[in-house]
This record gives structure tokens, sequence and C-alpha cells, in this order.
């Protein structure tokens, strides 16, 4: 895999029937985080994955888990992530009344951290945590609404991604920008050269139906290579 920019499959886009041929899949040819969408169902309408399956899903391999949580109770399915033994914990920014206890509440227990924030949410709500996280995850498009094919990415995505950019250089920190939703193999290198450097891999750019999954993995690294840092 490329080694500056994070390539995170997102197992939701995932054959769901037989996820365990998949995740095999992709660690063989050389994916070694899995993207996991952990929904309540309330704060979008999706539930693709649940607490159970995250489990079994632990067992069989020992790829990172970078798990991207969208519910209203985030300090539950924190503690729960945890115990399964999720290495990277991402919690929305719009649902957390008490974000610096989650913070810690994860770091606290070795795991990496991460911050999400919905599209239309202002950069200027990271001023005083930023420092504290290790990535923070900017949706491109509304969460949870990934089936949704007239839901296209925000227009303001790559000044959003900027903006973050320049906001964590002159905060001289070394926070990583992940992007999700729409992350395209049309539009990945301009978003690489916004700043993102952890790409959520989706049905645009990595789980085409027709295609395997070493097919389009190669025409994607490819697609990296070319684009000059």
């Amino acid at each position: 895999m490329n080694d500056t920019v994070i390539l995170s499959p997102s197992i939701m886009c995932a054959n769901l029937v037989n996820l365990e041929q998949d995740i095999h899949e992709l660690k063989r040819i050389g994916f070694n985080t899995i993207h996991i969408d952990l929904i309540d169902g309330i704060f979008s309408p999706s539930m693709p994955l649940g607490i159970e399956t995250i489990k079994s899903m632990r067992k069989i391999t020992d790829a990172v888990f970078d798990v991207h949580i969208m519910a209203h109770d985030n300090e539950f399915f924190i503690r729960q992530m945890l115990e399964i033994g999720a290495q990277k914990i991402t919690f929305h920014l719009e649902t957390s009344l008490h974000a610096d206890r989650y913070i810690h509440l994860i770091k606290n227990a070795g795991a990496q951290v991460g911050i999400a924030l919905n599209p239309s949410t202002p950069l200027s709500m990271l001023e005083y945590i930023l420092k504290e996280v290790d990535r923070v995850c900017l949706m491109l498009i509304n969460p949870g609404f990934a089936q949704d094919k007239n839901e296209h990415q925000v227009p303001y995505a790559f000044e959003k991604i900027r903006d973050l950019a320049r906001m964590i250089h002159e905060k001289h920190l070394k926070t990583s920008i992940q992007v999700d939703g729409r992350v395209s193999l049309e539009k990945i290198p301009g978003l690489i050269e916004a700043g993102a450097d952890d790409l959520v891999l989706g049905s645009t750019s990595l789980f085409f139906h027709g295609i395997s999954l070493a097919d389009s993995s190669e025409k994607l690294l490819e697609l990296i290579r070319r684009i000059d840092r």
C-alpha cells in the first residue's frame, strides 16, 4: 500500500452476505485497515453492521479496525468498540455533549481517536480539541445516505479540506485528515492535493460491481502513484 496516504476500505460496501471472504481478500492484496461504519439507525436511517457482526469480524482478522460511530449514545458504542479491540475510533461532534470525556476515554485505552464532522458543520467547532485528536474525518456527503445515488459530494468539499489543512499547519499539528463520502477515482487527486491523507474507499473507488478487489485495487494504486504530492 501507499506509504503516505492511508487507504481504508469501507467494509459496508463489501459483500455483506460473505464478509469473511472479502475481509481475507482485502488483507491478501495488501490492505491493513478496515473502515467500519457503526450506525444506530437514529443518527442516520441505516444500520449496515451491528456490534455482534463486528465482534465476529474481529475473530477472523488482525486488520486495524477504524470504526466510525454515527450514533447518539457515543459512550456506549465507544466502550463496546474498545472491548472488541478497535484500534481507531471516531465519533461525531454533533452528537457529543461531552466530547472531551470521549476523547480521553479512547486515548486512555490506547486507541487512536478521531472526530467526525458532517458536511455543514463548521471547522470552528474544533478550536479547542483539534490538538487532542489523531485525525478529523470530514464527511463529504450526509453520513449514512451513501445508498442514495442522488447524494452527491458537497460542492465545498475541497475548500473545507484546504481550510482544515491550513488550520492544522498553523497550529503545528500532525493531525490526519480523513475524507469519507463519494471518494471516487476522479476526485482522489484533488482530495489529496487539498490535504487529505486518509481515504475511505467505497463503491466509487474500490468496490466495483463485476470487478475483482485485486483488479480495482491495482487501478487505485496506480492512480495514487501518479499523483505528485
